[in-house]
């Protein structure tokens, strides 16, 4: 088994802690895919080839824990909409769905394949593709086995929103995601996901799915408080979910308990940049010891955005986060949120997953929003 000495490392970025457990004037050694070694450059051990990181910043590659890559058709009506001053609503999601119904197995490959060669190239080694854009039997089957070819973090979103064809049915569309649907598509899928939300579905209704998928043995991970303070939150504190993403409206006492409960907030402020929306403020999740995560929430309506820099860039101007703890949401974080061990850390054992950046320090991948040289090192699918 071949090993791979980076030296002449100005800052590695372990994230032994949340402090980023930086090391200086720093080495790496990887064996099999895997971090076998960190430490000082002057005690390195000896390695099969070598890799001269020129005094720049290595970093664990991001993980991005919320995207909807696997979509077709276009929504830049949408964001000219936004930006003329039209609130966001959830209704945009339907012609999407339209346009993914009818494109091709193979036309969805192809356009997701282009999407994450961009995600990459940002320096994301680790991403999650929710379905969600079918909204019937055969287009979820058909996004989730397309998103299984490039990742294994795959999440069932069936219950994005009603489609047309059921609104004068909502519970019959309930039934077919708990049953028919789940069924079919749980071969394909880790996760189960849903919108609780204005415009999408209850707390009642949310709780109902998320129990049936888990009850087939997927994991719970839920969309909520975007557009109100509507107990998604709460919902994933009493379920005890992996996540609850967006997050934008919580309350300090529901703030208080996520950060005593084992529910990683993830927050996605590109979909507040892209709809003009309130950011929420991160202040006391930190003060309170909460644990964060940061993504993009890639998709075409509310967020048509690959670039984790940018999103860190976003939360460290409009939230509060400090360039620390913005880059510990985009690595460790997101790891965190699903569930890894594995990646968002450089510690021995951990995965080879890691970007060599062409910088003094790691606060210049915020400060220039990703734009630096850049060598991504990435030993997973995509």
């Amino acid at each position: 088994m071949s090993s791979q000495l980076i030296s002449n490392i100005g800052q590695l970025i372990t994230n032994s802690n949340e402090n980023l457990g930086i090391v200086t004037d720093a080495a790496l050694v990887i064996e099999g895919q895997k971090v076998l070694w960190v430490g000082s450059k002057n005690h390195a051990p000896a390695a099969d080839s070598k890799i001269d990181a020129a005094g720049g910043v290595v970093t664990p590659g991001f993980i991005d824990s919320h995207t909807h890559a696997v979509f077709s058709g276009d929504r830049s009506k949408d964001y000219v909409a936004r930006m003329s001053g039209q609130k966001y609503a959830t209704g945009g999601i339907k012609t999407t769905v339209a346009a993914t119904r009818t494109a091709t197995e193979d036309d969805l490959i192809a356009h997701t394949k282009d999407l994450l060669r961009k995600c990459q190239s940002h320096g994301t080694t680790t991403i999650e593709i929710k379905s969600g854009y079918g909204l019937d039997v055969d287009t979820e089957l058909k996004i989730l086995k397309v998103a299984k070819t490039f990742t294994d973090e795959t999440t069932f979103l069936g219950a994005h929103v009603i489609p047309a064809e059921f609104e004068n049915n909502r519970e019959g569309y309930i039934q077919l995601v708990k049953n028919e649907m789940l069924d079919v598509v749980t071969p394909y899928a880790k996760w189960i996901d849903v919108f609780c939300d204005n415009g999408a579905f209850s707390v009642d209704e949310a709780r109902e799915i998320l129990q049936s998928g888990i009850a087939k043995g997927l994991k719970g991970k839920i969309h909520g408080n975007q557009l109100g303070d509507t107990g998604g939150a709460e919902l994933a504190i009493e379920m005890n979910l992996a996540s609850i993403d967006h997050a934008t409206h919580v309350s300090n006492d529901t703030i208080a308990a996520l950060a005593e409960s084992n529910v990683v907030t993830t927050f996605l402020p590109g979909a507040e940049f892209f709809t003009k929306s309130s950011y929420p403020k991160v202040n006391l999740y930190f003060e309170l010891g909460a644990k964060v995560a940061l993504a993009t929430d890639c998709n075409p309506g509310s967020s048509y955005l690959t670039s984790m820099p940018i999103v860190m860039s976003l939360a460290i101007r409009e939230m509060g986060f400090t360039p620390a703890q913005a880059l510990y949401a985009a690595t460790a974080g997101g790891a965190a949120a699903l569930q890894r061990s594995d990646i968002g850390h450089l510690q021995p054992g951990a995965k080879a997953d890691l970007v060599i950046w062409q910088a003094p320090t790691f606060e210049h991948i915020a400060y220039r929003m990703g734009d630096i040289d850049k060598k991504i090192l990435m030993t997973g699918k995509f």
